[in-house]
């Protein structure tokens, strides 16, 4: 009899994609293998991990279950599972509307999925099943990392703010912080199999400590996490800017592997809009925030993520965004059009921006950044920097001889192929010689080449056999593993 196949589509936040690490490590602990590439739905079991924080969220997922029905009915014993935050806000409707699901289960019970899965095919009928708060914490559950190098470790869950764009504290509750010991000893057990680089992550990452009353216990784990040997960078996503403190750019600043990269999403430049949003932070604060990591670290890449559009956002209100990614001048922005999180009280607000201005206010926004972000790469050039060769960051590193991989500031660096063998994990120091605004070049020799133990944990790795593709993202990113993603417009966007 042969194996049992699966496939896990992710769409959403990065947190979503580490959900969806924790949802691969539980079927193959049940004895399923991973489907070859490209199998487009011809496995034996097809887990969606849904994001509700778009407006046409629910049509994307349904859209999709429609094309596997067919194939469904072709196949017996197939099955189909719901998951994520479409799941936990929609409960039993996704059966009503697509009875040829087996599985929904929601954000705080994703460890049920393989016992839901063999309940539904013993009984023959969906298995729904939403949990109304964390059953465990998702670090405690088998994972399968899409990375050898470079590897997520989740220190919180849910969010204590109120933004009204947001729908996160209603589907993944209220921040709930991991123990400090539990976190470097999963930090310490990674850098043992030769992961070499961590992103800290959290709904809200710095407000980590609030369930003991610890307001300096994030800084204190950037801190610990320099203590670990073996861990060569240290990243973190996403901080709220109410609750940056001057602790942590100390720690940011005073700790060697902790990265010169700050992605703090800033939404709007405009008071006004701030405040409608429930952002409990003004323009003044943000930009000061900024100041002080430049000033402890200089060479430092700010990004960050923009809402353009928000109900009531005035001519007046944009020029003040506008205005502040000028003062800024941030390395990298993500920007978004304000689209309706169905229920947010930012949906039912009135004032609605009609989508011809959004797109325009939108396009110039686009434009200013494109063109800081290009002023900002081209300061790089004449720079020597190591760079942590990536997997699947260059997809024109073949025709080209290149190798690509991220700088320590996250710059994506393209750089001529060394003479020797480099593998991902491995660092280069390389000189930069040509800037774009995506992206850096460095075509001259490289100045050193230094083989790590991340780099033989990707080749004893990639000497395995391996089932297919990885985590399929749906919307733009950038991260661990490849490697710190920002926010996207999912939960993690604070």
């Amino acid at each position: 009899m042969s194996e049992k196949t699966y496939e896990v589509r992710t769409y959403g936040c990065q947190m979503n994609v580490h959900d969806s690490e924790r949802l691969s490590g539980l079927l193959e602990g049940a004895g399923y293998v991973r489907a070859p590439e490209g199998s487009d739905g011809d496995a034996d079991v097809v887990v969606f991990n849904t994001c509700a924080v778009r407006e046409n969220a629910d049509n994307k997922l349904y859209g999709n279950l429609g094309r596997l029905a067919p194939m469904k009915t072709k196949r017996p014993g197939m099955q189909i599972a719901v998951g994520g935050c479409l799941a936990q806000k929609d409960r039993d409707t996704i059966v009503e509307k697509a009875p040829w699901v087996d599985v929904v289960f929601g954000t705080h019970n994703i460890g049920k999925l393989p016992v839901l899965l063999e309940r539904a095919r013993v009984q023959e009928e969906a298995q729904v099943e939403i949990a109304e708060s964390l059953e465990a914490f998702p670090s405690t559950l088998p994972t399968r990392r899409e990375s050898a190098y470079a590897a997520w470790v989740s220190i919180s869950v849910g969010c204590n703010n109120t933004c009204t764009f947001c729908i996160v504290p209603a589907l993944r509750g209220k921040e709930k912080d991991r123990r400090t010991g539990d976190i470097l000893a999963e930090i310490e057990a990674l850098v043992a199999e030769g992961v070499s680089e961590i992103t800290l992550l959290g709904q809200n990452v710095n407000a980590y400590g609030s369930d003991i009353g610890d307001r300096e216990a994030f800084s204190k784990l950037l801190r610990a996490c320099g203590k670990i040997e073996g861990l060569e960078r240290v990243r973190f996503t996403s901080p709220h800017p109410r609750d940056f403190t001057d602790d942590v750019i100390a720690a940011m600043a005073e700790t060697p592997n902790v990265m010169p990269q700050l992605h703090m999403p800033l939404q709007s430049g405009s008071d006004t809009v701030l405040k409608a949003m429930r952002r409990s932070y003004r323009q003044e604060r943000f930009l000061g925030i900024i100041e002080k990591v430049r000033a402890a670290m200089p060479h430092a890449a700010i990004s960050t993520d923009i809402i353009v559009g928000f109900p009531g956002e005035t001519e007046e209100d944009f020029e003040q965004t506008m205005h502040t990614v000028r003062e800024a001048r941030f390395a990298q922005a993500f920007t978004f059009q304000y689209s309706k999180r169905p229920g947010t009280p930012a949906a039912t607000m009135e004032d609605q921006i009609p989508k011809e201005v959004v797109q325009e206010r939108y396009m110039r926004l686009v434009a200013l950044q494109e063109e800081i972000s290009w002023e900002e790469n081209k300061k790089q050039v004449g720079r020597t920097v190591d760079v942590m060769v990536a997997e699947g960051e260059g997809r024109k590193d073949g025709a080209t001889h290149r190798l690509s991989g991220r700088a320590p500031d996250n710059r994506l660096v393209h750089f001529t192929k060394p003479d020797e063998d480099v593998r991902p994990g491995d660092v280069v120091t390389v000189e930069i010689t040509y800037a774009a605004p995506h992206h850096l070049l460095a075509e001259g020799p490289a100045r050193a080449v230094r083989r790590t133990r991340a780099g033989d944990a990707w080749e004893k790795r990639t000497a395995q056999p391996q089932q297919g593709a990885g985590v399929l993202l749906g919307l733009p990113k950038i991260g661990v593993p490849e490697p710190l993603p920002a926010a996207t417009g999912g939960c993690s966007v604070q």
